[in-house]
């Protein structure tokens, strides 16, 4: 019972809790509007015979257009919040009320007697009469009561909304504040700051970048200039105490330019979210303004997909993200329980980060359908079990060792979780039925120089292998670079040795990097189970390469320091096997693009499946053994055998298979 009440309510229109006085004074207009109407169409006074249909019928004609309005959802929100988009419901509502009215009066034909208006002829002494309202009476009543009732809303509005002016003449404990963006994010900032004189923000220009806007005046506030040519003159001139970057989807080159250009004036900078981080939280947006972080400005241009369209596949789904504690894994878990799947099965073997997201996505995204599960994927018996029991039917295997210096350290542990346990996963997901599987890699695995990339470039040979195996499986490989803020990543320990004091430690100046955010790389992980067809390796673009020793001082610099002088950058020499620059695709893989932006593929040969398993029957009799040397000396092996066994094939062939 108490659903079908909630479902009738459902279907009724939405009324603003403040609508009563609205609705009052709407009656009123319409009465006025619907009153001028006779009086302007009737120059010389309003005939005794209309005078009469304008008494009979102005109550039903209020009543009816104010059932009207309710029904159309003009109540919905406060005439202070009125939009552009209400602007039109107005206009269909109006025109539904003067249509209704004129409707009644046709048809319910509401007369007079001669006797009410005398001067009539004979014919009509003593019978009643039908009158009809005029042509001219429609049209002005339909013009008057748009121009009442609209422009109450727009007084309504620009009085709330006057604050522009006081604020200008407010003491001087207000910050004068430039918006770059004159666009939808530039105008909610402005709005923000004009509704809320107590946040003491007084904004005195925009920059924008559309020459159309040059100069121009957008909801009262002057376009000072672009962000290019004009930005350093207007600085200088407007002198602001802050800059805010109003445009959600501004590019890194664009936020960079002016970060720096603020940066030698002492200018502090904040920004807008990202589009990404804006369609996650669903906050309102101006209350999220926060300081520039060195994600916003490396360059790269924003990556912004509809995660409800690319991720469809994943709706109604039983997904099983493993690794879900991690970085990457519970960037999945919270961008896979967003399009709607049946059930979101969390599994890890670290309890803290466990429990940490499985609270996130119940308390804060209020997911009803998370599963957590403390497990190992190393343990077979228990993978089987977590299969046997809840039925997945895609897996995104994200587990895995990253940090490159730990697993140099500890060969056995590394080839054990990374490899080994990946390949089991595998068949188990295979043996399982699961109907897509998708293994988060690394540009590591390329060319591998150390253990942690040999295992990784043994765990995509596993999938590769695995697919041949379990047909009914759809297996693929997702490979993408660093991704900033990960626990594998040199930012967050660059954040620490910034708060620490200093020093910045990088291995070798000349180093570079590809960089990428979580929730980004995720998306494209998701994009790329779409696509897989069986036994691919996609690769995700990952823009310019980024110099670390770039990335040091521009981190030392949004913190508000200077390098070298506050916060010194020490050299430390590289770590065995650490690479200058790393590579995205192997010497036999060649790019092929795919049908979706920012994803290639890695075309190569297909692999031996009696070399594979020779080679996983050694490595894990090495781990059997805890061989650490033995395994540490394998790295390099593994990644020449796999490059002759590739130009064998293709000398055969003629062409890579």
């Amino acid at each position: 019972m108490r659903r079908r009440l909630s479902v009738r309510r459902g279907l009724l229109p939405v009324v603003h809790r403040h609508a009563l006085p609205q609705i009052a004074v709407d009656g009123c207009l319409v009465a006025l509007a619907y009153y001028l109407a006779y009086v302007l169409r009737f120059d010389a006074g309003v005939l005794p015979r209309y005078q009469h249909l304008l008494d009979a019928t102005i109550l039903p004609v209020v009543g009816s257009g104010l059932v009207i309005f309710v029904l159309s959802g003009l109540y919905e929100r406060g005439w202070r919040f009125f939009s552009q988009r209400d602007y039109a419901v107005l206009l269909r509502s109006v025109l539904l009320a003067v249509m209704a009215w004129v409707a009644y009066i046709a048809f319910a034909h509401p007369y007079v007697t001669s006797e009410a208006y005398g001067h009539v002829s004979h014919r009509e002494l003593f019978h009643d009469v039908a009158v009809n309202s005029p042509a001219g009476v429609i049209a002005l009543d339909f013009m008057l009561c748009l121009l009442l009732l609209g422009g109450a809303r727009f007084a309504v509005r620009t009085f709330y909304e006057r604050p522009l002016r006081g604020l200008r003449r407010r003491a001087g404990d207000s910050h004068n504040v430039l918006v770059v963006g004159a666009g939808q994010g530039g105008r909610l900032v402005l709005r923000e700051m004009t509704r809320n004189p107590e946040l003491r923000l007084r904004p005195i220009g925009f920059l924008d970048d559309d020459p159309r806007q040059r100069r121009v005046r957008v909801d009262g506030l002057r376009v000072l200039g672009d962000t290019d040519e004009d930005l350093p003159r207007v600085l200088d001139e407007a002198a602001p105490d802050e800059v805010i970057i109003a445009i959600p989807s501004a590019p890194g080159t664009l936020r960079g330019r002016v970060v720096a250009a603020c940066r030698v004036r002492g200018i502090p900078v904040r920004t807008l979210p990202t589009v990404f981080e804006m369609l996650q939280s669903g906050a309102n947006a101006v209350r999220q303004i926060r300081p520039v972080q060195v994600e916003d400005v490396l360059g790269r241009e924003p990556v912004v997909m509809e995660l409800e369209r690319v991720g469809r596949y994943l709706k109604d789904e039983t997904v099983l993200v493993t690794g879900a504690g991690g970085s990457v894994g519970s960037e999945l878990a919270r961008q896979i329980a967003h399009v709607g799947p049946r059930r979101v099965i969390l599994l890890d073997h670290a309890e803290d980060n466990l429990f940490e997201i499985s609270r996130e996505l119940e308390e804060e995204r209020h997911v009803r359908n998370a599963v957590a599960i403390l497990a190992d994927c190393k343990e077979e018996e228990r993978m089987r079990e977590v299969f046997a029991e809840l039925r997945p039917s895609i897996v995104f295997h994200a587990a895995a060792y990253k940090h490159v210096g730990l697993m140099e350290g500890n060969p056995v542990e590394a080839f054990r979780n990374n490899a080994l346990a990946t390949r089991l996963v595998a068949r188990v997901a295979g043996e399982a039925a699961v109907g897509r599987f998708v293994l988060v890699s690394t540009d590591k695995a390329v060319s591998p120089a150390t253990v942690m990339g040999a295992t990784k470039a043994l765990a995509e040979w596993a999938v590769e292998a695995a697919d041949l195996h379990y047909p009914g499986t759809r297996y693929t490989t997702v490979r993408f670079g660093n991704v900033l803020g990960s626990s594998g990543s040199v930012v967050p320990i660059f954040r620490r040795q910034i708060a620490a004091g200093g020093p910045l430690t990088i291995t070798d100046p000349r180093m570079t990097r590809y960089f990428m955010t979580i929730p980004e790389a995720v998306q494209l992980v998701i994009r790329a189970g779409s696509l897989a067809a069986g036994g691919e390796v996609f690769v995700l673009e990952m823009g310019e390469p980024v110099s670390v020793l770039e990335l040091a001082t521009d981190m030392v610099r949004l913190s508000g320091l200077e390098p070298y002088r506050d916060i010194d950058i020490q050299e430390i020499g590289r770590r065995p096997g650490e690479k200058l620059h790393e590579e995205l695709f192997n010497p036999y893989e060649r790019p092929q693009p795919t049908p979706a932006a920012k994803i290639q593929r890695a075309d190569r040969s297909r692999l031996d499946p009696d070399w594979l398993a020779e080679t996983f029957d050694r490595v894990n009799l090495l781990v059997l053994e805890g061989d650490a040397a033995a395994l540490a000396a394998a790295v390099g092996e593994l990644a020449s055998s796999r490059t002759a066994m590739t130009e064998i094939g293709s000398d055969a062939s003629g062409t890579p298979a």
